[in-house]
């Protein structure tokens, strides 16, 4: 029998939620409402994270363009997304929101801008 404690982070009450993982499935206490509950499961069963990272960018003023993942990425793929993403490079002008990659690593998940970069001034 496993025990896990989980810190909700779905409201600012943020429960300590224990989570007792034994063969008849999963005993979850210490959750002050129905969104804690459903936190704490997945986070024992499938832990989903959102990715945000930085890529090179050329032809602006700033190096490095911020991006976002569309929706949350299961977190054993948040490593092998990182090192595809870490390997972009786009040119500017971006607009924030544009769709950088999609599906990354089979996901089903895309990779958007999160900021609008224009061309750098010629000269």
């Amino acid at each position: 029998m496993r025990k896990v404690t989980v810190t909700c982070i779905v409201c600012p009450s943020s429960c300590r939620v224990s989570v007792r993982e034994g063969g008849e499935g999963l005993e979850i206490s210490g959750h002050q409402c129905r969104r804690g509950l459903e936190h704490a499961r997945n986070e024992v069963k499938n832990p989903m994270r959102m990715l945000t990272a930085t890529i090179a960018v050329t032809g602006a003023d700033f190096n490095l363009l911020p991006v976002i993942s569309s929706a949350e990425i299961p977190k054993k793929m948040l490593i092998p997304c990182l090192r595809t993403v870490y390997g972009l490079r786009v040119q500017a002008p971006v607009k924030e929101g544009s769709v950088i990659l999609r599906d990354v690593c089979g996901t089903g998940v895309d990779i958007l801008a999160a900021r609008t970069i224009t061309r750098a001034p010629a000269g």
